[in-house]
């Protein structure tokens, strides 16, 4: 089957996380994707670790789908190979400083020049305004700036960062919808157009159940843990083995749930009878509930509880992700054929389209592994990158016969 991108060209010269996460998605949904990046080094995500066979973990699962080609953007001749990929492309994609790109020549201004149809896409720490627009910003930094650490981790505990690239990968996530919308806008106009986000956004509006909470009420949000302000019981409880995350959203899944722990009296608890008198009485609420759990292990505690209805699971390491019958039923980890790295496994993206393909095709590049075939298709003799090549203008770390 087709895929959905199928003919569309981006030139990417993201590096890190959040513009590649972009990328990638747009690689996967069926898009080219060259991947411009600089001399010795590349990305900086290619060294960070663990390494498999030298090449980062973070670098292999976020640059699938693309093609390598090393360019040095400090000079001239360099800038003027990418002017000329940007002439021939669709799609740009940046995740620069503010205000770096127009100092490289890259700036939206200078590009639509070259190309109207373009959709320039810029995703930086904490947007194109503001006081922080200048701003350095890891995704941990705006997890700080955007009050997310402040209430994540134990009651009572130290703040904490998600431990996943939540800003990151979520404003990738909101990159790729922008970029796509603007694709059905040119399709309609013939008109290109820039597309902003940053991890400052995204962190706001991740928070927005808190943050209306707090506009509504004047109370600041607090860390609960595994628990949820608005609900009661919701949360890790222990049991006789390991914790179960148990969450109970309504009156009626209360029922089910002292049905499951065979407790009458804690449903007949006038402090429990409904979700505002257990949000109330949370504390003593989880004490009562842990007190019968903790007879008996999480297995078999989880085998009632799911027959009865109710949303819970077993807290589960990552190592028993990666074989969970869930996991490979629906085909999450996609084997991937690698030159250096043997049985290397990747998440795919978490859609699927019952009339397109979406597949992982091409396993993360070497370091300029397409820089050849690149310049070719751009109309470049051999002779022209030999020489491109011996001045340091461009690499071909990975070049093979066929490529040349």
């Amino acid at each position: 089957m087709r895929s959905p991108l199928q003919g569309l060209k981006v030139i990417d010269v993201t590096t890190n996380i959040s513009g590649p996460s972009l990328t990638m998605i747009l690689g996967d949904l069926g898009a080219e994707v060259i991947k411009v990046e600089k001399p010795s080094t590349g990305d900086d995500a290619r060294s960070m670790g663990p390494l498999l066979e030298g090449e980062g973990a973070y670098y292999l699962q976020i640059n699938r789908n693309k093609r390598s080609i090393v360019i040095d953007l400090k000079t001239d001749e360099g800038k003027d190979l990418l002017y000329k990929l940007i002439e021939e492309g669709d799609v740009f994609v940046q995740n620069f400083r503010f205000g770096v790109a127009e100092k490289l020549g890259l700036g939206y201004e200078k590009l639509k020049t070259l190309n109207p149809g373009l959709i320039y896409c810029a995703l930086t720490a904490y947007g194109q305004e503001g006081p922080s627009r200048n701003k350095p910003g890891y995704d941990a930094i705006v997890q700080a700036d955007t009050g997310i650490m402040s209430i994540n981790g134990p009651a009572g505990g130290e703040p904490a960062r998600a431990a996943v690239s939540i800003l990151d990968q979520g404003s990738a996530m909101w990159g790729a919808i922008g970029v796509l919308s603007a694709i059905l806008h040119r399709k309609e106009t013939g008109v290109g157009q820039k597309v902003e986000t940053s991890l400052f956004e995204t962190g706001v509006f991740w928070t927005n159940y808190h943050l209306l909470s707090y506009m509504a009420t004047g109370q600041e949000p607090v860390k609960m843990g595994a628990g949820h302000a608005a609900f009661a019981p919701y949360g890790a409880f222990r049991t006789a083995t390991q914790e179960l995350m148990i969450g109970i959203s309504n009156d009626n899944l209360f029922g089910k749930l002292c049905d499951a722990l065979e407790h009458e009296a804690l449903k007949n608890d006038p402090r429990f009878k409904t979700n505002v008198e257990r949000v109330q009485n949370r504390d003593a609420l989880t004490i009562e509930i842990e007190k019968i759990l903790i007879g008996k292990p999480a297995d078999e505690w989880i085998t009632r509880i799911e027959a009865a209805g109710v949303p819970s699971s077993i807290i589960r390491n990552i190592s028993e992700v990666v074989d969970h019958p869930q996991t490979t039923s629906n085909g999450m980890l996609k084997n991937v054929d690698h030159p250096l790295i043997d049985n290397l496994r990747l998440a795919r993206i978490p859609v699927q389209l019952s009339e397109a393909s979406i597949q992982i095709d091409k396993a993360p590049p070497l370091l300029g592994e397409d820089t050849y075939a690149i310049l070719k298709e751009s109309g470049l003799s051999k002779a022209t990158i030999d020489e491109l090549i011996a001045k340091g203008i461009v690499e071909a770390q990975a070049q093979t016969a066929e490529t040349r």
